[in-house]
C-alpha cells in the first residue's frame, strides 16, 4: 500500500533539505539563496552542487542528479523511496503509517540488523570460554588492551562449522536469515554452516551504530584467506562503508589515517591515533572517498610498505584527491606497516612521521625514482619522463614550480629545461581535455536533451515548450485556470505529461505545489530531470503572455507531427497569431 501524499508532504516539511544535507556536504553561500558544495555523487573539485532552500530541491550542475530531501537521501545512504521516508520520518519524530508489504521489507532488514547484533555479542562473549582461546592468545599476543577489545566489540569465532549457525537457530533465526546476512553458506546437503570459523572476529558498525557486517582475521596458518569479510547484503555495501568510522568520525585530529587492514586499525586507535579507518574486502573506492570527505578534508594514507601496498597507494592517490581530500603518504622505513613502527619506535615517532608525511605530489615522484637505476643516462631519462607527467597532472602553478625544480636536480638538468618539458606536457594535457569536453558537448545536443536516454525528447520543441509550461506552473500555480484546456495528452514526453497532470490535479485543489512536493515518489532519473528543467528562469510578469505562447507551440507542433495533419487549423492558428501580432 503506498504512502499517504499527506505523509510525505509532511516528511518533506519537517526535513529542511539544508538541514539534512548539511550532515553530509559541507555547504556554503555563494550566491543569491542557493548554497552550494563538492557534490557528493561524484568526484570534482570545484563545488557544482546546489541547494536551493526556498524549493527545497538539490541539483549538481555536474553529475545531473537532483531532487527533493527524500530523494537526496535514498542516493546518498543507498536506500529505497520507503525507507527514506521511514529514516526522514524517525528524523523528524513521526510514525509511520502501516502496511503490508514494504513493511514485510522493513521487517526483513530489522532482523538482519536484529541477528547481527546477536551474532556480535556472541563473538565477544566466547573471549571469555574456552572455544575463544585462540582468539584471546591473539589478542595477547597483538597487546591489545582490554579497553581496545571492548570498544572495537572484538570476538572469536570458534573453530567449528555449525557453532553460530546453531546458536541463532535456537534463538529462532532461520538459516535463510543467516545466509541473507552473509554470517552462514548453504552446504551442499540443503543445510547451512557458519562463515566465519576460528578467526579473530571485528564487528563493522555503521555512521548510525547498526552492526551491518563482519570481518574474521584468521588465527592459524592452516589456508583460508587471511582476511574474510561479509558479502554485501540487505543492510551493507563494503563499497559505501569504512571499518571503525563510526568511531574515527568523531576524532578531534583534521584528519583520517588510511590503513591497510582491519588490526592496523585497532592498533593505530590503542596508540592514541583514533581517526584510523580502513576499506574491507576491496579496494579503496570512489564512495569510501567521499564518505571521508563528508567528515573531514584531509587523509594521510598509511599502507604498508612492501611493492602492494605502494602500489595501492598510488591507486588510492588516484581517487582520494579528485573528491577533493588534501592527500599525504607515510614513508614508513625500517617497519613495514604502522603497527610495527610504533612498537619499535614509539607513538610519538609516529606522530612526527604524521606530521612530515609527503605530499601526494612529492610522493609520487619519489614512489618513481625509486623504479629506476639514477647512476645512468636511461635511468634518469625514464625517471624525467614519467615525473613530468606526474607534474604536468597538477593545476596548481606553484606546486609544479616547486616539484620541477626538485626533480630537475634530481635528474642533473637545468631548471629551465625540466619547466619547458612540464608546460609542455601540461598544455598538451589541457589541449586533450578541451577536446573531450568539445566531443562530450557535440553529443548532448548543445544540452537541450535530459540526461538520461530512456527520456530523450522525440519533439524537442513541443518539449522544450512543454517544459516551459511546467516551469510557470511551478512558479504560480494560479495560471492553471489560463491553460485553454491544454491536456497531457497533447505533450509529446510522456513523463512531462505525467508532471503536468499531477500539478494541475494539486492546482485545481488547492495542495501544496512545491518542488519538494511534487518530486516526492519520483525516480531518481525523473527527479534529476524535474529540477533540471527548474533552473531556467521565468518572467513572470508576463506569465500569462508565455504560457499562451508555450501552448500554441505544443499545439502547433503537434500538428506539425501529425501524418495526415490539418493545414486548415494550421493555418487559422497562424492566423489567430498574426491577429493578436504572434
Amino acid at each position: 500500500m503506498p504512502l499517504p501524499e499527506s505523509f510525505i508532504e509532511e516528511v518533506i516539511a519537517r526535513n529542511d533539505i539544508v538541514d539534512v544535507v548539511s550532515e553530509y556536504v559541507h555547504l556554503t553561500r555563494r550566491s543569491g539563496s542557493n548554497q552550494f558544495g563538492l557534490c557528493p555523487f561524484h568526484s570534482e573539485k570545484t563545488p557544482s552542487f546546489s541547494v536551493a532552500p526556498d524549493k527545497q530541491i538539490y541539483h549538481c550542475f555536474g553529475c545531473g542528479k537532483g531532487g527533493n530531501v527524500i530523494g537526496f537521501i535514498m542516493e546518498i545512504e543507498n536506500m529505497t523511496f520507503r525507507d527514506a521516508v521511514e529514516y526522514l520520518a524517525r528524523r523528524a519524530h513521526m510514525e509511520m503509517p502501516e502496511d503490508g508489504e514494504d513493511r514485510q521489507v522493513r521487517d526483513r532488514r530489522a532482523r538482519i540488523f536484529e541477528l547481527n547484533r546477536l551474532a556480535a555479542r556472541w563473538f565477544y562473549e566466547n573471549l571469555s570460554k574456552p572455544e575463544g582461546a585462540a582468539a584471546v592468545e591473539y589478542i595477547r599476543k597483538r597487546a591489545l588492551s582490554k579497553k581496545t577489545v571492548t570498544s572495537f566489540g572484538l570476538g572469536a569465532a570458534p573453530d567449528d562449522w555449525y557453532a553460530l549457525t546453531n546458536e541463532m537457530r535456537r534463538r529462532g533465526y532461520s538459516d535463510g536469515e543467516l545466509i541473507e546476512a552473509g554470517l552462514a553458506k548453504k552446504g551442499r546437503n540443503g543445510g547451512a554452516y557458519d562463515v566465519f570459523r576460528n578467526r579473530l572476529v571485528f564487528p563493522v558498525i555503521d555512521v548510525r551504530g547498526n552492526v551491518v557486517a563482519f570481518s574474521g582475521r584468521i588465527l592459524s596458518d592452516d589456508g583460508g584467506p587471511k582476511y574474510l569479510n561479509t558479502p554485501d547484503t540487505p543492510v551493507y555495501a563494503k563499497s559505501r562503508n569504512l571499518f571503525a568510522l563510526n568511531l574515527a568520525k568523531r576524532s578531534k585530529r583534521d584528519m583520517f589515517i588510511l590503513a591497510e587492514g582491519n588490526v592496523d586499525v585497532v592498533m593505530l586507535h590503542q596508540a592514541g591515533f583514533d581517526c584510523a579507518v580502513a576499506s574491507l574486502g576491496t579496494a579503496l573506492t570512489a564512495e569510501q572517498a567521499r564518505l571521508m570527505k563528508n567528515y573531514k578534508e584531509k587523509v594521510v594514507i598509511a599502507y604498508d610498505s612492501d611493492g602492494a601496498g605502494l602500489k595501492a597507494a598510488q591507486r588510492a592517490i588516484g581517487i582520494l584527491e579528485p573528491a577533493g581530500l588534501q592527500v599525504r603518504v607515510l614513508r614508513m622505513e625500517g617497519a613495514k606497516d604502522p603497527d610495527e613502527f610504533i612498537k619499535a619506535r614509539g607513538p610519538d615517532a609516529f606522530q612526527v612521521l604524521l606530521e612530515q608525511s609527503a605530499n601526494h605530489v612529492e610522493y609520487r615522484i619519489l614512489a618513481a625514482r625509486s623504479k629506476y637505476d639514477m647512476d645512468t643516462d636511461d635511468g634518469r631519462l625514464g625517471f624525467l619522463r614519467e615525473a613530468v607527467d606526474i607534474l604536468a597532472e597538477n593545476p596548481n602553478r606553484v606546486e609544479r614550480e616547486l616539484y620541477t625544480a626538485r626533480v630537475a636536480n634530481m635528474v642533473g638538468v637545468s631548471k629551465e629545461a625540466a619547466r619547458l618539458e612540464v608546460e609542455k606536457a601540461a598544455k598538451q594535457r589541457a589541449f586533450s581535455e578541451k577536446r573531450r569536453r568539445e566531443r562530450q558537448t557535440l553529443r548532448v545536443d548543445a544540452g537541450m536533451q535530459p540526461r538520461d536516454r530512456k527520456s530523450r525528447y522525440e519533439n524537442l520543441p513541443s518539449a522544450r515548450a512543454e517544459e516551459g509550461v511546467i516551469r510557470l506552473l511551478m512558479a504560480d500555480p494560479e495560471l492553471a485556470r489560463y491553460t485553454g484546456g491544454l491536456t497531457s495528452a497533447e505533450f509529446t514526453a510522456p513523463f512531462l505529461g505525467r508532471l503536468y497532470d499531477k500539478i494541475l490535479k494539486k492546482a485545481e485543489n488547492h495542495e501544496s505545489v512545491s518542488p519538494a512536493v511534487i518530486a516526492a515518489g519520483l525516480e531518481p532519473g525523473e527527479a534529476a530531470q524535474f529540477t533540471e528543467l527548474l533552473r531556467e528562469p521565468e518572467e513572470l510578469s508576463t506569465a500569462r503572455e508565455a504560457l499562451a505562447n508555450y501552448i500554441d507551440k505544443i499545439r502547433e507542433s503537434g500538428l506539425y507531427s501529425k501524418t495526415n495533419r490539418d493545414v486548415g487549423a494550421l493555418y487559422e492558428m497562424r492566423k489567430k497569431k498574426m491577429g493578436n501580432g504572434g
